[in-house]
């Protein structure tokens, strides 16, 4: 996974159909694929920068090379970040956005369904950056028109549209089988389907559900046990990869990395026998599912 020499910085985890791979960002942009099996061991060096901001598939460099905290989600300092919302569909900045977007449904895990939109252009690689483990799309359309069905879908059926990483990590290794994530997606899609107030520019699209569960790890996931929280200068990590969901790189033994840490720090390879260093916090037990609700 190393980054050849040169001060490449990592971006983090990019999915695309081909699968996982961890980005840089130096003379260009480059990945480096991932697979099930992989032993994965790299060292932080220097200190953690600001990427800038990536749009348009294009890359502006933070003018001022600032650095970011460790424990920061965003490898982006304030100025950069601020840049980066002014064009943000996400944060309804970007209104006059001409592409075609669409609805989805977002499955993962009992209890823990969302709706949002994306892109058409971008298929489904929006579902495997969130780490969906089941999905459909339900319309298509103008962005606004997405957008109005988007908050239309949340306030009639009680879903939101956005569920939190910890959520979503504790339960992986311990999802229903495909059938039953299969169908509580196929039911919430159709009691959307025969809501009144759908804007007239959405076109409706049928039920066809996606699985990407083998795609995050053929043979399954770990009980997640401990989470890397941040990385320090000369900090190593060291493990078997088991699968990658979202941004997050399953380990073994149940060591889980959330890339969005790694953006900003340039990796080195680490020495043979080096082990893993860098703080660390326990990740809590799955809840029971009693403890998580119904779907609705």
């Amino acid at each position: 996974m190393t980054a050849a020499a040169g001060n490449w910085w990592c971006t983090g985890i990019r999915w695309s159909a081909k699968g996982p791979a961890i980005g840089w960002c130096g003379r260009g942009e480059r990945g480096s694929p991932l697979a099930p099996g992989q032993r994965l061991a790299f060292t932080a060096r220097g200190e953690r920068h600001c990427l800038g901001v990536w749009r348009a598939g294009k890359r502006t460099p933070c003018p001022a090379t600032r650095s970011v905290p460790g424990r920061a989600g965003s490898a982006q300092c304030l100025e950069c970040a601020r840049l980066d919302r002014s064009f943000s569909v996400a944060a309804d900045t970007n209104a006059a956005d001409p592409r075609t977007y669409r609805v989805y449904l977002a499955w993962f895990g009992p209890g823990m369904v969302k709706v949002g939109i994306t892109a058409e252009e971008r298929g489904p690689v929006r579902l495997l950056e969130q780490g969906a483990v089941t999905w459909a799309w339900l319309g298509r359309g103008p962005l606004m028109a997405a957008r109005r069905t988007e908050e239309l879908l949340r306030a009639a059926l009680g879903v939101p549209d956005r569920i939190a990483y910890a959520r979503k990590r504790a339960v992986r290794a311990q999802l229903p089988p495909e059938p039953e994530r299969a169908r509580e997606v196929a039911e919430l899609h159709a009691r959307a389907a025969v809501l009144p107030g759908w804007p007239e520019s959405l076109e409706r699209v049928g039920c066809e559900i996606t699985d990407h569960a083998g795609a995050f790890a053929p043979a399954g996931l770990p009980v997640p046990v401990r989470l890397v929280t941040e990385l320090v200068p000369g900090g190593t990590v060291v493990g078997r990869l088991a699968g990658a969901a979202g941004p997050d790189l399953h380990f073994a033994d149940g060591l889980v990395v959330d890339t969005r840490l790694l953006a900003g720090w340039e990796l080195s390879a680490a020495p043979d026998g080096a082990r893993t260093d860098v703080p660390l916090t326990v990740v809590a037990p799955a809840p029971s599912e009693a403890e998580q609700g119904g779907l609705f």
